[in-house]
C-alpha cells in the first residue's frame, strides 16, 4: 500500500485548436537555378521564408518574363514583405539544356560575361584564343561564378591566360523555354507534398505567366478544391492580356468563358501592373497583398479589396497603358474579376470569387466568406486529427464540440465571425453511421461580408430656416 498523499494529471479534455496558416503561397514556375548556390531539384517544393532563402536556393535574374519565380520572390519578399512562400522549379538543368559551340570572346578587365543561362558545370571549357591545345585550368587558370544577369569567367593574376585579350569557350546553356504547360501542371501535383515535407499547406496556388492558360488553371482549381483531399485553397488567375488575349476590359468576359474560369476557388485577376519599371502579373502582386491583410488579421476575414498595391500603373502584357475607370473597373467586379482602381492611390478592387454572378451563395462567391469557410475548414481538419481512431464515446463527441465551441466564440468575440455554434444534429447521424465509428459534427458560422456599398441620402431640410429668425 501507498501511505500519503499523491497527485496525478489527466489530459486536458478540451483541446488546443490547431489554427491553419492563410496567406501562404505555393508558386509552380521557372527559376535559373542552375545559377543558385544551393540548387533545389526541379518538381520539389521548398519552403523559403527571406529573399536570400530565394535566391540560395532558386537564383535570382532581373529577366520575369523568362523566369517567372523571380517576380513572384521580388513582389512577396521586396514589396510585401511577407512569408513564407512555398516554390516548386521546373526548370530540370539535367534535361532543358543545349550546347553552345566553341568560340573566341573578348577579355574585358580580366573577364568574360556569359549570359545568365550559360551552365557553370564540366561542360564549360575554356581554351587559349583559337581552341587549340589543353584547356586552360579552373581555380589556376581562370575563376568562375554568377553576377546579376551574366556567368562570368575571371582570369587568374598567376594564370597562363590572365593578359589574353580573347579566350575560346564552349558550354551548355539552359533552354527556359522548353518548359511547357505540361511541365507546370504536372508539378502542380507536388502541393501534395508540402504537409508530409515541408509540414504547411499552402491556401494560396499561383503559377504566374501560366496561369492564363486554361489547362494550368483547370489543375490549379482541382487541386485547391482538395489538397492531400482534405485541405482547401485558392486559386488566383490571370487572365490572358497577351496579343491574342483580352486586350480590353470589355474582352474579359469573353476570355473567362473560354477558359471555363467558374469556380468559387478561382480569383481571376486582371490586367498586370507595374511598378517602377517592372512589370508584374496582377495574381502576383495580389498574393503579396493577401498574405499581408491575413498576417495582420491572424485569419482571412479582410478582402483585400481597397488596400494599397504597390503598383503605379496598370498595363497588357506588351507594356501597354490600360486605364480604367471606376465604373470599369466595377464592370469587371460585377463579372468576378479582381482590378486594380487609382482612387486618390493605387488599391486592389473587388471582392468576388470566379464564381459570380452564376453562382449566388455568399459563402462561395465573397472572397473573405468563402476563404474564412476554407481556413476555419482546414484549421477543424487539423486540431481534430490526432481524435481519429480514439473510442467513439460521449465524452469523445463532447470534447470536440467543446473545443470547437470555445474556439468559435474567440472567432466571434474577436469580430472574425458574426455567430457560430458547433452542434450534433440526430438527422445528421442515423444509428448505422454511429454504429460504424461515423460522426458528423454541424458547425454554424457567419463571416462577416465586406461593406461593398454606403449609401448616404442627402435631403434639404426646411425646418433649419427657422434658425434665420433668430
Amino acid at each position: 500500500m501507498n501511505h500519503g498523499v499523491y497527485v496525478t494529471e489527466q489530459a486536458t479534455s478540451v483541446s488546443t485548436p490547431n489554427v491553419a496558416a492563410s496567406g501562404i503561397p505555393f508558386v509552380v514556375g521557372v527559376a535559373p537555378v542552375h545559377s543558385a548556390a544551393k540548387a533545389v531539384k526541379p518538381g520539389v517544393p521548398v519552403l523559403c521564408r527571406s529573399w536570400d532563402e530565394a535566391v540560395q536556393q532558386l537564383g535570382y535574374s532581373e529577366d520575369w518574363k523568362t523566369y517567372t519565380l523571380c517576380e513572384f520572390m521580388h513582389s512577396h519578399f521586396e514589396l510585401y514583405g511577407c512569408q513564407p512562400v512555398i516554390f516548386v522549379n521546373v526548370l530540370d538543368i539535367g534535361t532543358m539544356k543545349q550546347a553552345v559551340e566553341a568560340a573566341d570572346l573578348t577579355v574585358t578587365d580580366h573577364k568574360v560575361r556569359l549570359p545568365i543561362a550559360a551552365i557553370n558545370d564540366e561542360t564549360l571549357v575554356v581554351k587559349a584564343a583559337g581552341g587549340s591545345g589543353d584547356a586552360l585550368s579552373l581555380d589556376k587558370d581562370y575563376s568562375t561564378y554568377y553576377d546579376g544577369e551574366n556567368l562570368v569567367i575571371e582570369a587568374i593574376a598567376d594564370g597562363s591566360c590572365y593578359e589574353a585579350a580573347k579566350i575560346n569557350v564552349a558550354y551548355n546553356k539552359v533552354t527556359p523555354a522548353t518548359v511547357t504547360e505540361v511541365n507546370i501542371s504536372t508539378a502542380m501535383e507536388s502541393v501534395e507534398l508540402c504537409l508530409t515535407t515541408l509540414g504547411t499547406v499552402p491556401d494560396l496556388i499561383c503559377a504566374p505567366g501560366y496561369s492564363h492558360k486554361p489547362t494550368v488553371a483547370a489543375v490549379m482549381v482541382t487541386k485547391a478544391a482538395g489538397i492531400n483531399g482534405l485541405f482547401r485553397a485558392k486559386a488566383l488567375i490571370d487572365i490572358d492580356c497577351s496579343s491574342g488575349g483580352a486586350k480590353t476590359y470589355t474582352a474579359v468576359q469573353e476570355k473567362m468563358k473560354a477558359g471555363n474560369l467558374t469556380d468559387q476557388d478561382e480569383i481571376c485577376c486582371w490586367p498586370m501592373v507595374q511598378f517602377h519599371g517592372h512589370t508584374y502579373h496582377m495574381s502576383t502582386q495580389l498574393a503579396g497583398l493577401m498574405a499581408q491583410v491575413d498576417t495582420k488579421n491572424g485569419c482571412p476575414y479582410e478582402s483585400p479589396s481597397n488596400k494599397p498595391m504597390q503598383i503605379d500603373g496598370l498595363c497588357l502584357e506588351d507594356g501597354t497603358e490600360v486605364i480604367l475607370t471606376h465604373a470599369q473597373a466595377n464592370n469587371l467586379n460585377s463579372i468576378g474579376v479582381v482590378t486594380a482602381l487609382n482612387f486618390n492611390s493605387w488599391v486592389a478592387w473587388g471582392n468576388y470569387t470566379a464564381c459570380y454572378p452564376g453562382n449566388t451563395d455568399i459563402k462561395d462567391n465573397l472572397i473573405p466568406v468563402s476563404r474564412m469557410f476554407d481556413w476555419v475548414a482546414n484549421s477543424l481538419v487539423r486540431t481534430f486529427w490526432s481524435k481519429l481512431d480514439r473510442p467513439m464515446n460521449r465524452r469523445l463527441i463532447d470534447t470536440v464540440l467543446d473545443a470547437s465551441n470555445i474556439w468559435l466564440n474567440g472567432l466571434t468575440g474577436a469580430g472574425y465571425l458574426l455567430g457560430a455554434r458547433a452542434v450534433m444534429l440526430e438527422a445528421e447521424n442515423p444509428m448505422e453511421n454511429l454504429m460504424a465509428g461515423i460522426i458528423k459534427l454541424h458547425i454554424y458560422m457567419t463571416p462577416p461580408a465586406p461593406a461593398q456599398e454606403i449609401d448616404f441620402v442627402l435631403e434639404y431640410d426646411a425646418s433649419y430656416v427657422s434658425a434665420l429668425q433668430g
